[in-house]
């Protein structure tokens, strides 16, 4: 059997980070989302699989190349345009001619339950799709089951209207049938996997498996900080440099050729990507820094992502806890978000940033500036 990893998306609502990379390389526990995805996939038992590729698809093919280091063998669908979930299954026609299992290439599930939908599918012949229970359930496709079998499918719907917490958790096990159903469905605008299956579910029988492990979602910049939690573990590289005088607690991971200088400190809960540079004194907790970053003396970086090759100079603060944080005009209230720093801004020495803030790429924050809200990128924000 063969597994259609999704893998074309760009994640407007993970923007900045996700101007530069696909959202399915965005790394959790020094990892992208998408290896999480292959490595369970690969131990579930599936080594042939077909990444439908997109938006920056060149990030994702020169890291995967063939599959050889996951034991696995790759080929990519390139979906050109952005369509929805529907038209990315499609473009994976040509190299599907049997039943195969398809699923998000940025959301991290178990390989045990990826064994059970194949299980199940297999037993069944019928459509299968996994559920799993959400804490959010609006923010989702929302399934309402008799048993096992899936009656009704709402892509998102508000909140005061959500039938049940069941949602769609992004597996299905198709037979090659799938293709002109998805073509048979009338659509606006994109067409989404949950398109088809609603209409299936009321001429035919999906079947519903509910996950019993872990399922991790990233769908806004706050959930990398959740997910990287769940999935950190304590590692340093053998290339790294922890100075004696350091403090390393709890899962941390520490990537190639990172250091940690004289007397930081880097909690729990923290990634530091390749290369990263932590200052003397500095304090980094609960944290995804990613590769090429400096964090300088003195500063403090709580509930925060720090983009690549940033720079949080010497005594600046990002001082954590939660905000009501604007995403695509819709105002999340309370989430745990210290800031997000994008790819090569700069934050100047003594400067602080409060929760809740986003810094756009290539931001340049004098020294001694506060900062609140959304910075677009490329801006220069002064001292007031």
């Amino acid at each position: 059997m063969k597994a259609v990893i999704l893998a074309a998306g760009e994640g407007t609502r993970l923007q900045p980070l996700t101007e530069t990379r696909p959202k399915p390389m965005l790394p959790v526990g020094n990892r992208p989302l998408l290896e999480h995805v292959v490595d369970a996939v690969a131990e579930a038992g599936i080594d042939d699989i077909v990444l439908v590729v997109g938006y920056r698809r060149e990030r994702i093919q020169s890291y995967f190349g063939d599959g050889d280091d996951w034991g696995v063998d790759i080929e990519y669908a390139v979906q050109e345009k952005q369509l929805g979930t529907g038209h990315a299954v499609l473009q994976a026609e040509e190299y599907v001619d049997e039943p195969f299992v398809a699923l998000n290439g940025d959301r991290i599930i178990e390989a045990d339950d990826i064994a059970r939908v194949v299980d199940s599918f297999e037993e069944s012949g019928a459509t299968t799709l996994a559920v799993a229970r959400a804490s959010r359930p609006s923010d989702y496709g929302v399934v309402t089951l008799e048993g096992d079998t899936v009656v009704d499918i709402v892509e998102k719907p508000p909140r005061h209207a959500t039938p049940s917490d069941v949602v769609n958790a992004g597996i299905y096990g198709f037979t090659a049938d799938v293709f002109d159903a998805l073509r048979e469905t009338d659509s606006e605008g994109e067409l989404a996997v949950t398109d088809t299956l609603e209409r299936l579910a009321t001429e035919d029988t999906v079947t519903a498996v509910m996950l019993r492990g872990r399922w991790l979602d990233v769908s806004y910049l706050w959930d990398l900080l959740r997910v990287n939690d769940h999935v950190v573990e304590a590692a340093t590289a053998d290339s790294a440099r922890v100075s004696e005088d350091a403090t390393v607690v709890g899962d941390v991971a520490v990537g190639a050729d990172a250091r940690v200088r004289p007397g930081a400190r880097v909690l729990t809960g923290t990634s530091l990507g390749d290369n990263v540079d932590v200052g003397a004194n500095a304090v980094v907790s609960n944290s995804v820094v990613l590769p090429d970053a400096t964090i300088g003396a003195g500063a403090v970086v709580r509930d925060a992502v720090v983009g690549e090759n940033a720079t949080i100079a010497a005594n600046a603060t990002i001082e954590g806890g939660e905000a009501d944080v604007a995403v695509n005009g819709h105002v999340h209230e309370d989430v745990r978000l210290g800031a997000v720093v994008g790819d090569n801004a700069r934050i100047g020495g003594a400067s602080t940033l409060a929760p809740g803030t986003v810094v756009g790429n290539r931001v340049d924050v004098e020294t001694g500036a506060h900062v609140d809200g959304t910075i677009p990128s490329g801006a220069l924000v002064r001292r007031a």
